[in-house]
């Protein structure tokens, strides 16, 4: 998987795109992450770069994340539309002329420690965070894209827990809150957790853990709301208490024209969704082809289904003496 994050300092701080990176391949997934950020930069401003173009043309380009200056989309409607749209359009050609199979997301940033006080409408932090929040959601409804919400974790974080995401200057990440975009990334794209994952050696366990729990949390409650179920699937094996196989098929492929789903076992289907039993153990590719604009393309998944262990013996449950200071005994 290609990977390319297009922003200015709040995605080059603490090189966040490496972090994530680094998450991925530790749960054993191979990608390929680029950088192409420039500090204070707008969506206009990246724009007029000629090196941007270079770099969205250098790859065939899985994801392409996109960020603008931290108060672009804090601003009116209006102003976004003037502002920040003939810009956009500009990039997003570029992008799906390069390859138009590519999905592109929306990095959607945080407010302000303090809110920015030279704006009423922004003087604090919560102010800014919803302006912000808002004007992304202009973004991803205008374009029908997905949005990563790092602004929204980043508010739970702040309300939940005492956890610095900030630098001193109040408004750039801290070593916590670049953490905290990686992995908001990570859940947003893979739509899973990463237990056990690479952290760095400037973070601690437990500030990990609060912060995947937050991230994963918000992104899996909320992966309709931002479109992150478009151009996905999902494939769930299931064993019953009856000792029957299934395996559960969901796709989300908007433009589709074709869809069609092999089972490994001779089966096939053409639904969105889709329950499919099969009738020994073992392990199964599960493939979907998709047909749409980009062309075709198969996407595979593997289940694996196993017979329930048998007891070598029965053994006798023995009740368990439970003292007066919760110590228990077997």
């Amino acid at each position: 998987m290609n990977v390319l994050f297009i922003g200015n300092s709040y995605t080059h701080m603490n090189k966040m795109p490496s972090l994530f990176e680094k998450i991925s391949i530790s749960k054993g997934i191979k990608v390929n992450v680029e950088m192409s950020a420039k500090s204070g930069h707008s969506f206009r401003m990246h724009s007029e770069r000629e090196d941007l173009y270079e770099d969205i043309k250098s790859e065939k380009w899985d994801y392409i994340v996109l960020q603008g200056f931290s108060r672009e989309l804090s601003k009116s409607i209006e102003y976004i539309d003037t502002a920040s749209v003939p810009y956009l359009n500009r990039i997003l050609d570029s992008i799906y002329v390069n390859n138009p199979c590519t999905n592109v997301l929306l990095f959607m940033t945080w407010g302000y420690k303090n809110g920015f006080e030279k704006r009423e409408e922004i003087n604090s932090y919560t102010k800014m965070s919803d302006s912000v929040r808002r004007g992304y959601e202009y973004v991803s409804f205008l374009y029908e894209l997905p949005v990563v919400p790092v602004g929204s974790v980043w508010k739970d974080v702040n309300t939940e827990s005492r956890i610095n995401l900030y630098k001193e200057d109040g408004q750039h990440p801290s070593i916590e809150g670049t953490y905290l975009i990686a992995y908001t990334f990570y859940a947003a794209i893979f739509k899973g957790t990463a237990v056990n994952t690479y952290l760095g050696k400037k973070i601690s366990k437990k500030d990990a853990k609060f912060l995947q729990k937050a991230a994963f949390g918000c992104v899996s409650e909320n992966l309709e709301k931002y479109r992150l179920l478009q151009n996905t699937l999902s494939v769930t094996g299931e064993r019953t208490k009856k000792g029957e196989y299934f395996v559960h098929c969901w796709a989300n492929y908007p433009k589709a024209t074709s869809l069609t789903w092999e089972f490994g076992d001779g089966q096939k289907a053409n639904d969105e969704a889709i329950t499919h039993e099969y009738k020994n153990e073992g392990a199964y590719w599960v493939k979907l082809t998709v047909q749409d604009t980009c062309g075709i393309r198969t996407i595979k998944r593997k289940v694996k289904f196993e017979k329930p262990e048998k007891p070598s013996r029965r053994e006798r449950s023995r009740p368990k003496v439970v003292l007066d200071s919760g110590t228990k005994i077997y």
